[in-house]
């Protein structure tokens, strides 16, 4: 067993791959998904921006974040929503990084995977030294 404290609440509880926050918190977060997805299922929120959201239901963004990033609320559904590229903080739809930020890291990848291979090279050659005897 891994006793933790919340990070919300400081109580301390059992923690789990299922759970990171303590009982009583974790019925709070239920509570919240349930106003949100209820406001959500509505025809005419489905467009509403994660601004709209948050001031409609009175739960916090990153809250609201939390239920995106674990799956509970489905983003394919309601185009205005999104949540920030881990690197750069650009809102997206899919993945962890903005397509900026995927290819810079690319780009980082091929050039460092170029120096290996000129390292590689550099150190399969063996150097000959000659004399020259006069």
């Amino acid at each position: 067993m891994d006793l933790q404290n919340c990070p919300q609440c400081g109580e301390i509880y059992v923690a789990s791959k299922f759970r990171d926050v303590c009982e009583k918190c974790w019925r709070k977060e239920e509570a919240a998904y349930d106003t949100v997805a209820k406001y959500m299922r509505k025809r005419e929120n489905r467009a509403a921006t994660m601004l709209q959201v948050v001031e409609a239901t009175g739960v916090s963004e990153q809250l609201i974040l939390k239920f995106i990033k674990n799956g509970k609320l489905q983003i394919a559904q309601f185009p205005n929503l999104g949540y920030p590229c881990d690197k750069c903080g650009k809102v997206i739809r899919i993945g962890r990084l903005c397509e900026s930020c995927a290819n810079e890291l690319r780009t980082d990848l091929k050039h460092l995977e170029r120096e290996e291979e000129f390292k590689q090279k550099l150190s399969s050659h063996k150097a000959t030294y000659f004399t020259r005897n006069e």
